[in-house]
């Protein structure tokens, strides 16, 4: 006989780590399956046609299956700050931050609580929420958890860190990330094939691939730019950002310990721009700076 697997043990995420999170036991995401968030406010800094004027309804979660050296917010990203919330609170957040006039609910990093995440929104939908849901994602999602999440996600908002795997294991500890990372991707364009804004700009539907330059690295970034163009041409956006910040875990790495320069991000935009991209997002100014990184402050969480 073959031995049963127990459906309480956690494979959600690429990881697979197969340990009882319902028990209270934490898997690479650094969490168990209670809900775990560090901020619920409206969010400026998401691409224009995501916050818009008002600003984009962000949760964010603690905990996350990836786990990148040179993470900005790695002060949730390990599990240490967030505040444990049940489901139904988690329903409030969504529709107060819809009456406080959110563009959009933002699931920041959410992955490693897809089954409460399906469940809280649709009580939320129950109770009136209507504005698009998105889903903020690393990237290293499994195709089959992406696709429990269809009719309840209306904007994927993914990064496309990698497609080099000697990359992918020395900075996310992740050397099947590209192959994961593609196939989500491919989950996501299927179930939002094309984008839709409405009179104002702000997107109602569609995918935004992001992928953050690393300094030092131009030529990775123009493989992924030309990896999403070709294979999805308008379909999705291709958002290129340059706001990449050293933090204290990076100073030693001979490459990661500076700031993008003004010339490789220009080249990169180039690249972007000979090949046709069109459909596409690049930053301004400042953006690399920790003022950019939201205060993990509990803000809108627990009810006033």
């Amino acid at each position: 006989m073959k031995k049963r697997e127990n459906a309480a043990l956690c494979r959600l995420c690429p990881r697979a780590c197969s340990v009882d999170r319902n028990a209270g036991q934490k898997g690479r995401c650094q969490v168990d399956a209670q809900i775990k968030v560090a901020r619920a406010a409206l969010h400026m800094w998401e691409e224009p046609c995501i916050s818009g004027k008002e600003g984009s309804g962000a949760v964010f979660f603690s905990g996350c299956s990836l786990g990148c050296v040179y993470c900005q917010n790695h002060d949730i990203s390990g599990g240490k700050a967030g505040l444990v919330i049940t489901k139904e609170r988690l329903a409030e957040i969504f529709l107060e931050l819809q009456e406080q006039g959110a563009n959009n609910i933002n699931l920041v990093t959410a992955g490693h609580y897809v089954p409460q995440i399906i469940e809280t929104l649709q009580a939320a939908k129950q109770r009136g929420l209507h504005i698009p849901v998105v889903y903020n994602s690393s990237g290293y999602e499994k195709e089959e958890t992406i696709r429990m999440l269809e009719g309840l996600v209306d904007i994927y908002l993914p990064d496309l860190k990698y497609l080099d795997p000697e990359l992918s294991e020395r900075y996310s500890g992740a050397a099947d990330y590209p192959e994961y990372a593609k196939k989500a991707i491919a989950e996501m364009v299927r179930q939002q094939p094309t984008s839709c804004f409405d009179e104002e700009g702000r997107m109602q539907r569609g995918v935004i691939v992001r992928h953050l330059l690393l300094p030092g690295h131009v030529r990775e970034a123009k493989h992924v730019v030309k990896y999403l163009y070709e294979t999805y041409g308008d379909q999705i956006y291709i958002s290129m950002m340059n706001q990449y910040t050293p933090m204290k875990e990076t100073f030693e790495d001979p490459l990661l310990n500076r700031r993008v320069t003004k010339r490789e991000y220009q080249r990169l935009l180039d690249y972007a721009a000979d090949l046709g991209v069109t459909n596409g997002f690049y930053q301004e100014g400042g953006t690399a700076k920790e003022s950019f990184i939201p205060a993990f402050n509990y803000e809108g969480v627990l009810p006033e």
